[in-house]
């Protein structure tokens, strides 16, 4: 084996794109990323599209899909692909959950709850349509809708392009024999999609909303996204909580004996609000208690089982890097900050929350702050370097991996500024490491996820038209650069999936025959 511990860097959301037009990892200060470019064997690898198990080449990837090919060196059909698979055949609907749901239902409501748009990383509205139409064709005789807004993954207020789409539908499939509306809704930064903790007063909001129809009172949800943004001028991620009302009362709480169905695919922004409705272990004071048939639209986690009851079975990935490290008894180190802690940990190992083997990983998760990340755009970055260094020193593991979330935190926000400080933080951090390689002989890799700070504002439909912030990640590739190590590339096209094989050559490890190729 090689004497060279290896260390990888995945700078969250760091594309590559030459146009430097609203491009805040060009125009960002990078001297030592620009340096490593000059004097380092790198490439550009995809990361989006069928590269991470996504249906096709426009859909951009995401940090989950891209950790899970990253982590098992393989590329699984992923989140929208595995259920337009299942709706498409209609598995779906085969399935012991779905049928327990609608018969749970008839005579009581079902109920759908999600990230309404077509965005295809955590949902798409067309899974959405389709099964509320096989509600209707199954004998449900009452929907109601509980939509979160979206405006990271689409473009930030697009919000009512969805609403108005989904309000056609069912103006179409409503009928004397059935009622479907929109109940409640808000924003996705602002309630029920929470991840890895870091807000439960998000989970909150949106329990208080969905369940009990508290907050602010609208008569429709295109009037509540409107009265919004003129008074607060907030974007679709940041709306706060509506009530759809009709006559000072709400449409559609959730009541016992109810059938609730989360219809996101991707697990971390799914775990919280499905803990709280399969009373596991949730973390605030609920407003108010039901008893109903909650199902989400995959198991998010594998490991603990969350939720109880899903609709489609999430890929079984095995093989991962982290299990071929146990099974040769090397210590591995992981540390990002909460943000993106889950993505090292969790998604890297394949969906699991726990470890294969307590002594020989070590995870390490640095608190990251409640406030907006454009107004901290630096994050975590140095507290994530410090501890990631000492670990470097400490000469007790073979690889070392970490998550800078900065390139895609601070991007979301559409804030162009904040997002070029946010990618010069990573740079400046990055000298720390390569220091630390260069200390302890530890061959060091770089690459990102997927993009978003690499392309800030929307493609203008007409000349004159304002600019128009992009928050939603890229299809650009992205970078993938080897530092103190005497290899070359090869010429090929490579996707995150071949990272794993890459770094078990560099360790002088047998790569298993299910892994993409090294790209050396």
């Amino acid at each position: 084996m090689n004497n060279k511990p290896v260390v990888l860097v995945v700078m969250d959301g760091v594309g590559e794109r030459e146009d430097t037009f609203g491009n805040a990892v060009k125009n960002a200060y990078t001297p030592n990323l620009d340096h490593l470019k000059e004097t380092c064997p790198w490439t550009t690898i995809k990361a989006h599209g069928t590269a991470v198990g996504l249906p096709s080449d426009d859909d951009m990837g995401n940090s989950e899909v891209g950790h899970n090919a990253i982590g098992c060196g393989q590329v699984y059909s992923q989140g929208a692909k595995l259920v337009n698979e299942s709706i498409a055949n209609g598995s779906i609907y085969q399935s012991e959950t779905w049928k327990k749901l609608v018969d749970n239902a008839k005579g009581h409501t079902l109920h759908f709850l999600g990230l309404l748009s077509d965005g295809n990383v955590h949902s798409n509205i067309s899974h959405l349509k389709a099964m509320i139409k096989e509600a209707k064709e199954e004998g449900i005789s009452r929907v109601r809708v509980h939509v979160l807004m979206d405006g990271r993954d689409v473009p930030e207020t697009s919000g009512l392009e969805y609403i108005d789409d989904l309000e056609e539908l069912l103006a179409s499939l409503n009928d004397d024999s059935f009622d479907a509306r929109i109940a409640s809704g808000g924003g996705r930064m602002y309630i029920t999609m929470d991840r890895y903790e870091a807000d439960w007063e998000m989970v909150k909001r949106g329990w208080d909303a969905h369940v009990a129809g508290i907050g602010r009172k609208f008569s429709n949800a295109r009037e509540a996204i409107e009265t919004y943004r003129k008074e607060l001028g907030v974007n679709d991620q940041n709306l706060p909580e509506f009530v759809i009302c009709e006559n000072g009362e709400p449409v559609g709480t959730i009541e016992d004996h109810d059938s609730v169905i989360y219809f996101n695919f991707r697990g971390d922004r799914a775990l919280e609000i499905s803990r709280a409705f399969d009373n596991n272990n949730y973390k605030f004071e609920k407003s108010k208690e039901v008893d109903v048939m909650y199902a989400g639209m995959l198991e998010y986690d594998g490991d603990l089982h969350i939720p109880h009851n899903y609709l489609v079975n999430p890929p079984a990935i095995k093989d991962t890097m982290s299990e071929y490290f146990v099974k040769n008894g090397i210590a591995t180190y992981a540390i990002s900050e909460t943000q993106k802690f889950g993505h090292v940990t969790y998604f890297w190992n394949g969906n699991r929350s726990e470890k294969f083997d307590e002594s020989l990983e070590t995870w390490v998760e640095i608190k990251s702050d409640l406030c907006p990340f454009d107004e901290k755009p630096w994050m975590k970055s140095s507290d994530i370097t410090e501890q990631l260094v000492e670990a470097i020193d400490s000469k007790k593991y073979t690889f070392l991996r970490t998550n800078f979330p900065n390139g895609d935190m601070v991007g979301h926000t559409g804030n162009y500024e904040a997002t070029i400080i946010g990618v010069e933080s990573v740079d400046l951090n990055l000298k720390r490491i390569i220091d630390a390689c260069d200390r302890n002989d530890c061959v060091l890799l770089i690459t990102a996820d997927h993009g978003n700070a690499d392309e800030m504002y929307e493609k203008k439909k007409k000349e004159d038209a304002p600019l128009k912030p992009k928050t939603s990640h890229t299809l650009n590739k992205v970078p993938f650069i080897i530092y103190n190590a005497d290899v070359k590339i090869k010429d090929g096209e490579y996707g995150l999936s071949n990272i794993a094989a890459t770094v078990f050559k560099l360790l002088g490890l047998d790569i298993p025959e299910t892994w993409d190729e090294a790209m050396i």
